[in-house]
Protein backbone atom coordinates (compact mmCIF):
# COMPACT_ATOMS: atom_id res chain seq x y z
CA UNK A 1 0.00 0.00 0.00
CA UNK A 2 1.35 3.34 -1.06
CA UNK A 3 1.39 6.47 1.18
CA UNK A 4 -1.77 8.32 -0.34
CA UNK A 5 -3.86 4.82 0.68
CA UNK A 6 -2.12 5.02 3.71
CA UNK A 7 -3.10 8.03 4.41
CA UNK A 8 -6.51 7.86 3.04
CA UNK A 9 -7.64 4.96 5.21
CA UNK A 10 -5.98 6.88 8.38
CA UNK A 11 -8.50 9.99 6.99
CA UNK A 12 -11.23 7.58 6.35
CA UNK A 13 -10.61 6.24 9.77
CA UNK A 14 -10.15 9.49 11.59
CA UNK A 15 -14.02 10.78 9.50
CA UNK A 16 -15.58 8.04 10.61
CA UNK A 17 -14.68 7.89 13.92
CA UNK A 18 -15.22 11.32 14.57
CA UNK A 19 -18.65 11.43 12.86
CA UNK A 20 -19.56 8.66 15.35
CA UNK A 21 -18.28 9.97 18.24
CA UNK A 22 -20.19 13.41 17.16
CA UNK A 23 -23.53 11.50 16.77
CA UNK A 24 -23.50 9.84 20.22
CA UNK A 25 -23.04 12.67 21.58
CA UNK A 26 -25.97 14.30 19.55
CA UNK A 27 -27.89 11.98 19.71
CA UNK A 28 -28.63 12.27 23.41
CA UNK A 29 -30.42 15.66 22.57
CA UNK A 30 -33.02 16.62 20.29
CA UNK A 31 -30.90 17.90 17.85
CA UNK A 32 -30.06 16.58 14.53
CA UNK A 33 -25.98 16.84 13.37
CA UNK A 34 -26.81 19.72 11.46
CA UNK A 35 -28.69 21.58 13.70
CA UNK A 36 -25.76 20.95 16.41
CA UNK A 37 -23.74 22.13 13.48
CA UNK A 38 -25.32 25.61 13.13
CA UNK A 39 -25.46 25.94 17.10
CA UNK A 40 -21.84 25.31 16.89
CA UNK A 41 -20.88 27.98 14.29
CA UNK A 42 -23.84 30.62 15.90
CA UNK A 43 -22.09 30.10 19.15
CA UNK A 44 -18.44 30.31 18.14
CA UNK A 45 -19.37 33.62 15.81
CA UNK A 46 -22.41 34.70 17.06
CA UNK A 47 -25.32 36.09 14.98
CA UNK A 48 -24.92 36.31 11.36
CA UNK A 49 -27.05 36.48 8.27
CA UNK A 50 -28.22 33.25 6.51
CA UNK A 51 -25.43 33.41 3.98
CA UNK A 52 -22.72 33.84 6.18
CA UNK A 53 -24.40 31.09 8.10
CA UNK A 54 -24.63 28.84 4.89
CA UNK A 55 -20.86 29.90 4.17
CA UNK A 56 -19.77 28.66 7.35
CA UNK A 57 -21.67 25.64 7.30
CA UNK A 58 -20.40 24.70 3.51
CA UNK A 59 -23.97 23.73 2.42
CA UNK A 60 -26.68 26.16 0.70
CA UNK A 61 -28.73 28.70 2.08
CA UNK A 62 -31.61 26.52 1.33
CA UNK A 63 -30.55 24.43 3.24
CA UNK A 64 -29.50 26.58 5.91
CA UNK A 65 -33.41 28.21 6.12
CA UNK A 66 -34.69 24.66 6.73
CA UNK A 67 -32.25 23.65 9.76
CA UNK A 68 -32.91 27.62 11.00
CA UNK A 69 -36.75 26.99 11.16
CA UNK A 70 -36.38 23.77 13.13
CA UNK A 71 -33.90 25.25 15.01
CA UNK A 72 -36.57 28.38 15.59
CA UNK A 73 -39.54 25.57 16.15
CA UNK A 74 -37.51 24.00 19.30
CA UNK A 75 -36.38 27.31 20.32
CA UNK A 76 -32.84 27.69 19.85
CA UNK A 77 -32.11 30.27 17.77
CA UNK A 78 -34.40 32.84 16.73
CA UNK A 79 -34.37 35.66 13.64
CA UNK A 80 -34.18 39.01 13.95
CA UNK A 81 -34.65 41.87 11.48
CA UNK A 82 -31.84 44.82 11.62
CA UNK A 83 -32.71 48.04 12.66
CA UNK A 84 -30.90 49.78 9.65
CA UNK A 85 -32.42 47.67 6.90
CA UNK A 86 -35.70 45.80 8.19
CA UNK A 87 -34.81 43.13 5.01
CA UNK A 88 -31.65 41.86 6.51
CA UNK A 89 -32.44 38.88 9.10
CA UNK A 90 -30.19 38.01 11.55
CA UNK A 91 -30.21 34.60 13.33
CA UNK A 92 -28.84 34.35 16.98
CA UNK A 93 -29.15 31.56 19.89
CA UNK A 94 -31.67 32.13 22.16
CA UNK A 95 -30.99 30.99 25.62
CA UNK A 96 -31.91 27.63 25.27
CA UNK A 97 -29.48 27.48 22.49
CA UNK A 98 -26.63 29.20 24.28
CA UNK A 99 -26.65 26.20 26.68
CA UNK A 100 -26.82 24.13 24.12
CA UNK A 101 -23.91 25.27 22.09
CA UNK A 102 -22.11 26.05 25.59
CA UNK A 103 -22.86 21.95 26.24
CA UNK A 104 -21.41 20.45 22.95
CA UNK A 105 -18.90 22.90 22.57
CA UNK A 106 -17.06 21.21 25.99
CA UNK A 107 -17.73 17.80 24.26
CA UNK A 108 -15.80 19.16 21.36
CA UNK A 109 -12.94 20.45 23.94
CA UNK A 110 -12.57 17.15 25.59
CA UNK A 111 -12.49 15.35 22.31
CA UNK A 112 -9.69 17.76 21.77
CA UNK A 113 -7.98 17.11 25.00
CA UNK A 114 -8.26 12.99 24.64
CA UNK A 115 -6.36 13.32 21.22
CA UNK A 116 -3.88 16.02 21.94
CA UNK A 117 -2.72 14.46 25.44
CA UNK A 118 -1.46 11.40 22.78
CA UNK A 119 0.84 13.61 21.29
CA UNK A 120 4.13 15.33 21.93
CA UNK A 121 3.96 19.43 21.87
CA UNK A 122 6.09 19.14 18.74
CA UNK A 123 3.67 17.23 17.17
CA UNK A 124 0.13 19.00 18.74
CA UNK A 125 2.08 22.28 17.16
CA UNK A 126 2.70 20.19 13.69
CA UNK A 127 -0.55 19.09 13.75
CA UNK A 128 -2.03 22.68 14.09
CA UNK A 129 0.15 24.44 11.31
CA UNK A 130 -0.88 21.35 9.07
CA UNK A 131 -4.91 21.58 9.99
CA UNK A 132 -4.35 25.57 9.17
CA UNK A 133 -2.73 24.91 6.12
CA UNK A 134 -5.25 22.51 5.26
CA UNK A 135 -8.49 24.41 6.28
CA UNK A 136 -7.16 28.00 4.60
CA UNK A 137 -6.31 26.23 1.19
CA UNK A 138 -8.65 23.55 0.56
CA UNK A 139 -11.83 24.29 2.88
Amino acid sequence: MNINEKLTDELLLFFNGFSSWESSIIRSSDLTVAEAHAIEVLGQHGRMNMKSLAQKLGVTTGTTTVTVDKLEKKDYACREATREDRRVTLISLTEKGKKAFEEHHKFHHHLTEQMLSVLSEDEINQLLTILTKINSEIF
